[in-house]
């Protein structure tokens, strides 16, 4: 099941994340750093919000915080709180739900959900509903900064770099050849005539690690459509010791089981 933010009627502000300066000096290799730090068992803090707005005055912002943890070819898990709230435009009277919280674990290709939303759906002694064949939620839904492939495409097209800063746009026709995580969520937009453009700045730490990533995208979807995103997230402690624990067999139920109870996809980050 690949997340997609095609047709969706719903995101708001974006909260702005502060982060202490780096001075990355353009000899750095950040790809070569990331690479580095993909170690089975380490990981990395996220926090990020973003906002996806449809147009007149539909939109919806999320906020999300947790961590990712690694293997030697990258994410392979995480743990995230997230937050969805939307514009009074896009609020349809069944929505008040979306707007709850959610924890979500992710592992392989299973998605484990928990939160309020589900209170009266499940059994007692049950707190989870597993979503399989999922992807990993990113951590910045426009340019996922933990993908080496992604990054060095950024890199490559900078238009500026000075100390840890590194500043650029790129096309979503290229971005979708690189990023698996963009072109599971906006392959449509990458086909576009004008072409898609995302704005972005880096920051980066001393040892060219990625400390903060903010994007701004005018997507055009090739059926017409106009979607403006904008996203921010922050990075920290990398390398830090990360174990994702996944729910117990007895605590979860599949959605399969809950059909018509609960959302078909996953609710949550970027879907």
């Amino acid at each position: 099941m690949k997340r997609t933010v095609v047709g969706v009627i719903l995101i708001a502000g974006l909260a702005q994340l502060v982060a202490a300066p780096a001075q990355a000096a353009p000899g750095t290799d950040p790809v070569a750093a990331l690479r580095a730090a993909l170690i089975r068992g380490k990981g990395v803090n996220i926090v990020s919000t973003s906002k996806v707005d449809h147009g007149r005055g539909m939109y919806y912002t999320l906020s999300l915080d947790g961590m990712v943890g690694f293997g030697p070819q990258g994410e392979v898990a995480s743990d995230t709180s997230q937050r969805l709230q939307f514009s009074k435009a896009a609020m349809a009277e069944d929505a008040a739900p979306e707007e709850t919280p959610l924890r979500v674990i992710s592992s392989g290709y299973d998605d484990y959900v928990s939160g309020p939303r589900f209170a009266d759906v499940l059994p007692q002694g049950t707190k989870w509903v597993r979503y399989s064949y999922t992807d990993l939620p990113a951590s910045n839904p426009l340019l996922e900064a933990l993908e080496p492939a992604t990054l060095k495409a950024l890199l490559a097209h900078r238009t500026s770099w000075r100390g840890g800063v590194v500043k650029g746009t790129i096309k979503a026709d290229k971005l979708v050849k690189v990023s698996g995580s963009f072109a599971s969520r906006f392959r449509g937009y990458s086909w576009s005539k004008p072409v898609s453009t995302i704005s972005y700045t880096l920051r980066l730490s001393t040892a060219g690690l990625v400390e903060r990533v903010t994007a701004k995208g005018v997507l055009h979807h090739w059926k017409g459509s106009v979607l403006r995103v904008e996203a921010d997230t922050s990075y920290s402690a990398w390398g830090r010791q990360v174990t994702v624990a996944l729910p117990l067999k007895g605590e979860v139920l599949d959605q399969e089981q809950l059909e018509g109870k609960v959302p078909y996809q996953v609710p949550g980050a970027w879907n």
